[in-house]
């Protein structure tokens, strides 16, 4: 194996597994393999095939065992990565557990992920029940689960299969990904990362990942499994990798690329996760912080996307007013086609949470009538699921605080409520 100072090479598992549950009250009325019949035409052929032929080899097995026999599956993380009350309540109300497990060698495609999943969805359909991911330790209603799976082009969208959870520490914010080991590859993680940035680095890192991860089964596409797989020191990504991340190819234009630095970060404790962390490339002068709020502001185009503020009583609220005062101006000429050449127009607009207004941006694609805009996010909400980044959306212009022109240097006009929160006057938070 070459080794050089441009790739790191990080060791391969020599095999991959995937554990799911169905938890059940009673026994389960119809067999695993009748279950799975029941998708015929609902998934894709080469899922399909997959699923029913590892059910019918020794790579997977499907067994129903009293609940009893397996520790108590944490409520509390099970809340915090999205468990519903319901869920809990079938959960605490099962009596048996229809476990899936399947075994694959590490490469594309992730056969013991997908049928596994595949197959605890049908089951879990069969019975009325939820899917319970154990890598995840995430609930799957059946049909969240089914639309995970890849499409007929083999695609699926990686959000559907790696969470980013982050934390604070002295340093800022310390994010993780949780779901790249089901790939075989070690997990990624940046500290350091200021807390308004909280929303965009999310993003980043889940389209980094999607980068590294293709890089990562391109080295393992051969015959033979290799031990090691070098990925590039220096990782590049682009809009254009988070928005394929999250399943939005085509609502996201091209961005500058973004260099990070990859190094490994093997774990001292033997029952601890080893990382691959991104840092910024060498030579960067200043805080790590600085240069997560640049890549994030080169990403998104130069606007910040995830902002909340009071609105009323300082310079934010004389920013929206002065937003305000132009929509009339900017729609005349969006829709004369006065812009700068390859210029976007983009608005930022409120979404109703409980505890206040969520601010985010969108790309405007058409504003027809004068009250309702028409566009994609450029970010992801907390406040609403559905919003996430290339995702379509109507906007009232009567939620709209603040507009930008944004050309590939970012901001070239408008922009006033950013260019508040650049000056450090962010108004305490309203969360």
């Amino acid at each position: 194996m070459l080794i050089t100072d441009d790739f790191l090479p990080v060791p391969v598992p020599e095999s991959l597994s995937a554990t799911y549950l169905v938890p059940v009250a009673g026994l389960p009325p119809v067999s695993p393999k009748t279950a799975v019949r029941g998708l015929a035409g609902r998934l894709a052929d080469p899922v399909y095939g997959l699923a029913t032929q590892m059910l019918d080899s020794p790579l997977m097995s499907v067994d129903t065992r009293s609940i009893d026999e397996f520790p108590q599956l944490p409520p509390d993380l099970l809340t915090a990565f999205g468990a519903t009350e319901a869920q809990l309540g079938r959960l605490a109300a099962a009596s048996h557990l229809v476990v899936v497990q399947a075994e694959y060698r590490p490469g594309w495609p992730p056969a013991h992920e997908w049928a596994a999943r595949a197959v605890a969805a049908a089951v879990a359909e069969s019975v009325g029940g939820d899917v319970v991911d154990v890598f995840g330790l995430q609930f799957l209603d059946p049909a969240t689960a089914l639309r995970s799976l890849p499409d007929a082009q083999g695609r699926i969208r990686l959000v559907d299969w790696v969470l980013v959870p982050y934390s604070s520490d002295t340093e800022g914010l310390w994010f993780t990904t949780k779901g790249l080991r089901r790939f075989g590859l070690l997990e990624l993680q940046t500290q350091g990362v200021p807390d308004h940035l909280t929303r965009a680095w999310g993003a980043v890192l889940t389209g980094a990942a999607r980068r590294l991860l293709r890089d990562w089964t391109d080295g393992l596409a051969g015959e033979e499994v290799p031990a090691f797989v070098q990925l590039p020191v220096l990782a590049t990504v682009t809009g254009h990798d988070i928005a394929v991340a999250y399943g939005n190819p085509e609502q996201h234009g091209a961005t500058a690329p973004v260099l990070l630095r990859l190094e490994l970060d093997p774990a001292t404790d033997p029952d601890a996760d080893s990382f691959l962390s991104l840092r910024p490339p060498p030579g960067h002068p200043g805080p790590d912080g600085r240069y997560y709020a640049a890549a994030c502001a080169t990403l998104f185009s130069g606007i910040e996307p995830d902002v909340r503020y009071a609105r009323s009583g300082d310079a934010m609220s004389r920013a929206v007013a002065t937003a305000r005062a132009g929509l009339d101006d900017i729609r005349a000429r969006f829709l004369a086609d006065g812009l700068p050449p390859e210029a976007q127009l983009v608005v930022k607009y409120g979404l109703p949470g409980d505890d206040g207004p969520e601010y985010v941006w969108a790309g405007v694609s058409s504003w027809d009538a004068p009250e309702r805009i028409v566009g994609a996010s450029a970010s992801d909400a907390n406040t609403d699921p559905a919003v996430r980044i290339g995702s379509p959306v109507e906007v009232a212009v009567t939620e709209v605080v603040d507009w930008a022109v944004l050309d590939g240097t970012g901001v070239i006009e408008g922009g006033w409520t950013q260019a508040v929160l650049d000056a450090g006057e962010r108004p305490h938070p309203t969360h």
